[in-house]
């Protein structure tokens, strides 16, 4: 706490700065003399003054000297403070208050994404990545008009499917005159955000929102002698929509599949198409082209946590080891029931025990992997037979699967309107690493994509100064070095800036 001092004379001069007599807030007319060009530390406790005596009266009569300093017409542009209840300050300059402020825990921001490093990643990938098919590893290749039309032809006979030019795909915009173009060029039909329309008379578009518009080139159904007339039609689509076609399977119920991409640019020889083009919108986690769809980009999930749901595996399922199974076989203080529970649920899990041969008197940590994991996450279709009495003496015997009580608790928690309900299920759950992404938060396809081997991913999983020293080591190609060449050179100065502050060791 700053203490009271008298006012020796020898400290008056530049040295110092003297501050006589505050009473501003709960100050008591305190006299202090405090060194310049130095750290100073007020210290003391709640409500002794410490902010009024370095805010309210140091920096506010710093201030309102600075400000009564400039001109009429500056001053009306700033706000003007009110002189501190103190005598006189000496040795006072213009002062700089810093305000303390508490960090966004925002789970999309990263040191990458804040620092703009992440934008000149994305552009550099998109610019000189070399893709490779997820699932093989074997680099995405052109693919041919035969080619693709080969693997039409290996769906079943009697395969419907529709041959699709994919003129816009998740831009915004209204596109009135692009369907104007389309009939004009003789194509009655288009598929709109999923949804078939008539060219005649288009739907109207908010042209705030994004949008899918894929052009129906001809409706063909899988037969031997249609190998030349799919051949005319991808054909067309290739040349519509600059190298690339889709193509919809129609069920028997008229109901349509996810359209599959094909590019004359980019696909496996042995999985086919796995990417349309690199763009910069493919690496970003906030954007749903390059987001894992699992969890929208964010690399976490909320589920049900195996932990929360068995808190105490040494006991078995008749002592109460799964907590939302507790009522049906103890009571309140944890006992096991003197009576069997008649409950559906409970007369359930018995049943389900008695077919797969689980004693529900075994502590839960005493049973095999497989029999644990049948409780937790289910028998994964496998049926089995469940004998159910109720109170009335009523029967039943009946086959069905069980989903798990993780699967079921999941559930349960999304199809509840009761926050009450909520909240009890919630307490289950905690954030898991996405299990699609690994915590990733970007699609295969684009986890895929590397740069001298090494995916953006990993990239930004290295610290600064490894992400640094893989730069300056690898050596570009000519091509690369001129169209990255700008790029390079931004996101080496953003990291060399990181490094000579003292941040090398922060991953990005």
């Amino acid at each position: 706490m700053a203490k009271s001092t008298p006012s020796p004379k020898k400290h008056a001069g530049a040295s110092y700065l003297r501050v006589v007599g505050a009473r501003q807030h709960n100050l008591k007319n305190i006299s202090v003399t405090i060194p310049r060009n130095s750290f100073t530390v007020i210290t003391g406790l709640s409500g002794s003054g410490k902010s009024s005596l370095a805010f309210d009266t140091i920096y506010a009569e710093g201030q309102r000297r600075y400000v009564e300093s400039l001109s009429s017409y500056a001053r009306q542009f700033l706000d003007q403070m009110q002189k501190p209840n103190v005598d006189h300050i000496e040795g006072l300059s213009p002062a700089i208050s810093i305000e303390q402020k508490s960090v966004s825990k925002n789970p999309r921001s990263t040191v990458a994404t804040v620092t703009e490093i992440y934008d000149y990643l994305r552009i550099l990938y998109a610019s000189i990545g070399k893709p490779h098919c997820p699932e093989c590893g074997l680099p995405l290749e052109a693919q041919s008009v035969q080619q693709i039309v080969d693997r039409l032809l290996a769906q079943p006979e009697g395969t419907r499917l529709m041959v699709l030019a994919p003129l816009i795909r998740g831009r915004k915009g209204e596109y009135n005159a692009l369907f104007e173009q389309a009939l004009r060029e003789g194509f009655t039909r288009a598929v709109v955000d999923g949804k078939m329309i008539e060219l005649e008379n288009p739907p109207e578009l908010n042209k705030k929102v994004k949008h899918d518009i894929f052009v129906v080139i001809d409706r063909i159904a899988v037969k031997k002698d249609v190998r030349q007339r799919l051949t005319d039609s991808v054909e067309m689509a290739l040349n519509k929509s600059e190298g690339l076609a889709a193509v919809q399977v129609v069920d028997a119920d008229g109901k349509f599949e996810e359209p599959q991409i094909f590019s004359q640019k980019m696909a496996c020889p042995e999985h086919g198409p796995q990417m349309v083009e690199l763009t910069p919108r493919m690496f970003s986690f906030n954007n749903p082209y390059g987001a894992c769809p699992t969890c929208k980009g964010i690399g976490t999930r909320m589920e049900a946590d195996e932990d929360l749901v068995v808190p105490d595996p040494t006991k078995s399922i008749n002592e109460g080891c799964v907590a939302v199974w507790r009522n049906f076989f103890t009571n309140k203080w944890g006992q096991p029931l003197k009576e069997q529970s008649d409950a559906w649920s409970a007369q359930q899990i018995r049943s389900l025990c008695h077919n797969f041969d689980i004693d529900m008197d075994t502590p839960f940590n005493k049973l095999p992997r497989g029999k644990q994991k049948i409780i937790l996450e289910g028998t994964h279709g496998k049926e089995f037979q469940v004998y159910y009495q109720s109170k009335r003496g009523n029967t039943w015997d009946l086959r069905m699967e069980w989903e798990g009580v993780l699967h079921q608790i999941e559930r349960r928690w999304r199809q509840t309107n009761s926050e009450q309900m909520r909240e009890y299920w919630m307490q289950y759950f905690s954030d898991k690493p996405c299990s699609d992404c690994d915590g990733t938060r970007l699609k295969p396809e684009v986890r895929a994509v590397d740069v001298h081997g090494k995916g953006i991913t990993e990239f930004t999983s290295q610290s600064v100064m490894n992400a640094l020293l893989f730069l300056e080591e690898t050596e570009f190609t000519p091509f690369e070095i001129e169209v990255a060449r700008l790029v390079l050179k931004e996101i080496k100065d953003r990291l060399t800036f990181l490094k000579d502050v003292g941040l090398g060791y922060l991953t990005l």
